[in-house]
């Protein structure tokens, strides 16, 4: 049964939402402007100030800002408000680099509550569910905003955190979670740890899963909703923005609805910055409407995606974006040719006989590159005649070309050789 948190906002038309939006967006521009000398020193480099923004078509004229502007401006530098006012801090894990340092009022964690509560609800979660949380409750976001957004709707919420597989399927079995969060890769290694821990998924009282943090596909959405009898929904957000609740997938599974009334969302083309037309794909860039102790202004997310504005079955009016398979960074360069872990992906899902788990090796023989992918085959596989073994490889390596451009070295390793991650996954391996 359809249900939607926040009629109020979630259906209002389409002219009163960019009324609302402009009125935001005029108070977020010069919050950042007065507050941020970031910003008013960027923008008055640029020669623009808040006001020159007449419209929401006026956008373009403001910066963008990225990554390593958050980077640079470590660990307060983007920060509207005195300490004082900021009552939660998270960042990112900064292993190779200074991490994003975020903060919360208690204003922004009241809306990034509310935003989760209508992502959850879109997702299928209702008030008499047993959630179960398997992201880390640690410095990242996404554990702490879909708690938040699950209370609000009055679910019971375990914070599980992640690892310990079998404590986690004790828990969802002897609590009888209903609802499982985490990423979609760690559901998968859930599934299929099961059976090697002595536990029956028949036993299991799971309806849920609401997917995050990582890209995924539809081929592993099926596979999922198969394997643990769910309905799996994808949600996204950022933690320069605020951390999931930015926008989630409807029952109708037909993109994820943004909530716009929040976020404002743009599609860029990656290589020149400008706009693309609706259904176009680029790379999402977005602009806190609301955000009181870190506004940003067009933050480039470097996700690829794209935007309709077509109604939705389900009745909200918000726009949608189409699932992010793919970042501009995840981008891998093989002998002069773009590749991307998702097409990998989707070119194994497939085929009959590939598990669920790859990895892709890159290494530079000479002056070229080559590259290898692992991929994890049925049990039944290995027996067999070598012959057979090696027509499978050369079948899997023809069709990795037609996808990619580029051939591929494929290399099948037995069940559970590929790394397993209880967050999100890493697909690639670059040794050149």
């Amino acid at each position: 049964m359809n249900e939607i948190w926040n009629r109020e906002y979630e259906t209002m038309s389409r002219e009163e939402l960019r009324e609302l939006q402009y009125k935001r967006l005029q108070m977020s521009l010069r919050w950042a402007y007065d507050n941020v000398p970031f910003y008013r020193e960027r923008w008055e480099r640029e020669r623009v100030k808040p006001q020159d923004v007449k419209s929401l078509d006026d956008l373009w004229k403001i910066p963008f800002t990225t990554k390593s502007d958050f980077r640079s401006a470590y660990p307060y530098g983007l920060f509207a408000v005195p300490l004082e006012r900021v009552v939660r801090i998270h960042s990112s894990t900064g292993t190779t680099s200074r991490p994003v340092v975020v903060g919360y009022t208690r204003g922004d964690l009241n809306t990034w509550a509310e935003l989760c509560a209508r992502v959850v609800t879109a997702g299928g979660a209702r008030p008499q569910d047993v959630a179960q949380v398997a992201f880390g409750y640690g410095l990242q976001t996404g554990a702490f905003g879909m708690h938040a957004g699950l209370e609000r709707i009055g679910a019971s919420v375990i914070p599980a955190s992640t690892g310990n597989t079998r404590r986690q399927l004790t828990i969802m079995r002897d609590y009888k979670s209903t609802v499982l969060v985490c990423t979609p890769s760690y559901a998968m290694y859930i599934a299929e740890a099961a059976g090697d821990l002595g536990f029956d998924l028949d036993d299991l009282s799971l309806r849920i899963g609401l997917f995050g943090a990582e890209a995924w596909t539809n081929k592993v959405r099926e596979e999922l909703e198969k394997r643990l009898d769910i309905s799996a929904s994808d949600n996204y957000g950022l933690s320069e923005l605020m951390g999931p609740g930015m926008s989630g997938e409807c029952i109708m599974k037909d993109g994820l609805h943004i909530n716009e009334d929040h976020f404002l969302v743009e599609v860029v083309d990656p290589a020149t910055g400008e706009g693309v037309p609706e259904g176009k794909e680029g790379e999402l860039v977005f602009t806190s409407l609301t955000n009181e102790a870190l506004p940003v202004a067009r933050f480039r997310t470097g996700d690829l995606s794209s935007v309709s504005y077509r109604p939705c079955a389900c009745g909200r009016t918000f726009a949608r974006h189409a699932k992010v398979y793919a970042r501009t960074d995840d981008m891998i360069v093989v002998r002069g040719t773009n590749v991307f872990p998702s097409q990998v992906e989707e070119v194994l899902m497939e085929i009959e006989g590939v598990e669920p788990h790859f990895q892709v090796i890159l290494d530079r023989k000479g002056a070229l590159d080559e590259m290898v992918v692992q991929i994890e085959v049925e049990p039944s596989f290995f027996p067999d005649a070598m012959r057979r073994l090696v027509e499978f490889e050369r079948h899997v390596e023809d069709r990795l070309q037609e996808e990619l451009g580029v051939r591929a070295r494929v290399k099948l390793v037995e069940p559970k050789t590929v790394p397993r991650h209880t967050g999100k996954a890493r697909r690639v391996i670059d040794r050149r």
